[in-house]
């Protein structure tokens, strides 16, 4: 059952708002959308659209319960895409070379990285997120949706007890 986004599930004794598949989906594709790589945005620019997304989808659900698994996911898809798109910034050998000796990478490791022929994402699944570490991307603004949703949900809880108790 489906009402304003929400889903409900029944747990021992109560029932639980949770956010619906067909809402978490949609929260998946907008942010598929703001990470594809031909958009051609800064990536301030970009991750600053991905922050409002964010905030925007855990207001509105902060009164749910949900899923550390399924919020993980999200978040290590939408760091994942990141990365790749930094990778596809970087352009030129060269450029990624220097940037990963820049982030910790030995010389001879980064040169052979720089020159793989893989795709953006294996790319950025196999080597880069040993280098782009998510400590880089909270430091570049990147929300984490976790982090996030678990602060909401708790400020939330906070003001409901205290207007309970009035």
């Amino acid at each position: 059952m489906k009402y304003l986004g929400f889903g409900f599930k029944r747990n021992k004794r109560e029932w639980k708002a949770i956010p619906h598949e067909k809402s978490i989906h949609e929260f998946e594709q907008k942010i598929m959308k703001l990470t594809k790589r031909n958009w051609s945005v800064s990536l301030e620019e970009r991750i600053e659209k991905i922050n409002q997304v964010i905030r925007g989808w855990s207001n509105y659900f902060r009164c749910a319960w949900l899923y550390k698994e399924t919020v993980r996911k999200l978040d290590s898809k939408l760091r994942r895409r990141i990365r790749a798109i930094i990778w596809k910034q970087w352009k030129s050998i060269r450029k990624k070379e220097e940037s990963l000796v820049r982030l910790g990478c030995p010389r001879d490791k980064a040169h052979s990285y720089a020159c793989a022929r893989q795709g953006y994402v294996r790319c950025a699944t196999t080597f880069l997120n040993k280098y782009i570490r998510n400590i880089h991307l909270k430091k570049k603004g990147l929300l984490t949706i976790e982090e996030y949703f678990d602060t909401v949900a708790e400020r939330f809880m906070k003001s409901f007890v205290r207007t309970a108790q009035c």
